[in-house]
């Protein structure tokens, strides 16, 4: 009898893996790619505020990265969605790399990729969301499409600015944040996590709608994103999903 009890009370206890808890529902995944390069000389530069935008978001959840193969690695959920956030360790030129590997090791749809970047082409601060298009010139964009062999696939930019004369570029973006800019980083990185689980609750459309409308300014913030005029009393929740988990 003894036994019986221990094996009942062995099977209650037993978690199913990942993605199958919740009344045997597979948790839809999304993989959010934050652009940068490894290394304490390129921590805090413009090149590396793709790394800023998922850390944001896992230090919402408190998340612990882990050394994986081809980068670091954290999960989220977040109403019913797994995130898994990925900084590449590859460095910038061959991010693709890590791109695709954690793509397939995930069985990632295309349309569940985020790529978070710099963009010389925006002020700073300044946030936009597009479904694909070309690289315009960023190296670590341009090894994805390389790898997956489609420029087709959603990113979320954000503006560093091209305060550089002709040939400086590469100096510009390996460059630090003047301390006026750095001092409005958490702000904007804030919009950023909102605009990513938009992405991921609602599709690219929606956070497209919410985020890209809006100026770089000092009333822009999360909230304001969150509870803008064009988006619905709540973020749709497919059914099944659960949405008691943030």
């Amino acid at each position: 009898m003894l036994s019986i009890i221990r094996r009942l009370f062995a099977k209650d206890t037993t978690l199913p893996p990942d993605g199958e808890r919740g009344g045997g529902l597979s948790m839809e995944k999304f993989l959010i790619v934050g652009l940068g390069n490894i290394g304490p000389e390129y921590e805090g530069t413009r090149h590396n505020i793709g790394f800023r935008m998922v850390e944001a978001l896992a230090a919402e959840k408190e998340a612990v990265w882990e050394d994986r193969r081809y980068g670091f690695i954290t999960r989220i959920s977040v109403k019913g969605r797994q995130l898994i956030l990925l900084k590449p360790s590859t460095f910038m030129n061959l991010s693709g790399n890590a791109v695709r590997y954690w793509m397939q090791q995930e069985k990632i749809e295309l349309s569940h990729l985020l790529i978070c970047v710099d963009d010389i082409a925006l002020p700073f601060g300044q946030l936009r969301m597009k479904p694909g298009g070309s690289d315009a010139g960023h190296n670590g964009l341009k090894h994805i499409a390389q790898i997956l062999g489609t420029q087709q696939y959603a990113r979320l930019r954000f503006g560093v600015g091209n305060d550089f004369y002709p040939g400086q570029q590469v100096d510009y973006v390996l460059g630090q944040f003047p301390p006026e800019q750095e001092a409005q980083i958490p702000e904007r990185t804030a919009i950023t996590s909102q605009a990513i689980k938009t992405f991921c609750l609602a599709g690219i459309q929606m956070a497209m709608n919410q985020l890209n409308k809006r100026k770089k300014d000092s009333q822009d913030s999360p909230k304001d994103l969150k509870d803008s005029p064009d988006s619905p009393p709540a973020l749709p929740v497919r059914e099944g999903a659960n949405t008691n988990d943030g």
